[in-house]
């Protein structure tokens, strides 16, 4: 099979992964009472999926679902899941809830550069997953998996308290699978920050700077003026304006005040 983008993503999503082996080892029936097979990794594992701790922020309505969800009826304390931490330092777990606009990206962004590992993002909601109804809007992002790892998404607008917990326990799932010899923040080699977006005329990742240039400039502009050899590349450096452009400059903000003053 040709390997495409696509596969290749399902294969790092698995490469974390693996399958219960100790369930495989028989224990004789007279030491049934007194002996468990498990393993590092399953103890591990239990421990971190009874004690996570979401980030305790709103965007939109999906707040009040996830908030409804919290409440007693639905009780996130059987998930050990209640704790919602108003620090990104405590938290586990970041669950983005609504929509999520451009002006909103390079907070969200920060306060998950905060969170300290092992952490999880959970996309909740229409909004959180793609945009929702708001995704030709100019202001809105079309899902905030175009800047975070999504570990889980929840369609829904808004979602159900009951999908949201659905969610969860899909990421407890996550979480029994995954190995501590193959996380990816136990490696030396591992980048836990994530570039904080830039917000100008329009909202753009620092990891696709060149893409951008190449996108806006031409590929032979782009090489050109990136590379940092100073052997005459082209320049594409604002130039500074003349005089004459100055001056006319000047003629214009004179002519607008004198037009606003007060008789």
């Amino acid at each position: 099979m040709a390997t495409t983008p696509v596969t290749n993503i399902q294969a790092l999503k698995q490469e974390q992964l693996q399958e219960y082996l100790h369930d495989s080892i028989d224990v004789p029936d007279d030491l049934q009472s007194v002996v468990t097979v498990t393993t590092l990794d399953k103890i591990y594992n239990w421990s971190r999926r009874s004690s996570v701790w979401p980030m305790l922020f709103g965007l939109a309505c999906c707040a009040i679902e996830m908030i409804a969800t919290a409440a007693s009826r639905y009780d996130l304390s059987r998930f050990g899941m209640e704790v919602m931490r108003p620090s990104p330092r405590q938290a586990d777990l970041m669950i983005v809830s609504g929509t999520v606009t451009k002006k909103m990206v390079p907070a969200i962004v920060r306060i998950y550069d905060q969170m300290a590992e092992p952490r999880y993002v959970l996309a909740m909601g229409a909004c959180a997953t793609g945009g929702g109804p708001f995704k030709e809007g100019y202001g809105v992002v079309s899902g905030i998996d175009k800047f975070l790892p999504v570990d889980v998404y929840v369609p829904g607008c808004p979602p159900t308290p009951e999908a949201l917990i659905y969610g969860l326990l899909r990421l407890q799932e996550k979480l029994d699978r995954q190995s501590i010899a193959k996380v990816p923040w136990y490696d030396k080699d591992h980048e836990r920050f994530v570039p904080v977006p830039v917000l100008g005329p329009d909202l753009f990742d620092p990891r696709q700077v060149e893409l951008i240039r190449e996108y806006t400039l031409g590929t032979d502009v782009a090489a050109a003026s990136s590379s940092g050899d100073g052997s005459g590349g082209i320049s594409v450096k604002p130039q500074p304006l003349t005089d004459e452009q100055k001056k006319r400059i000047a003629e214009v903000k004179a002519r607008y005040v004198a037009s606003h003053q007060p008789a």
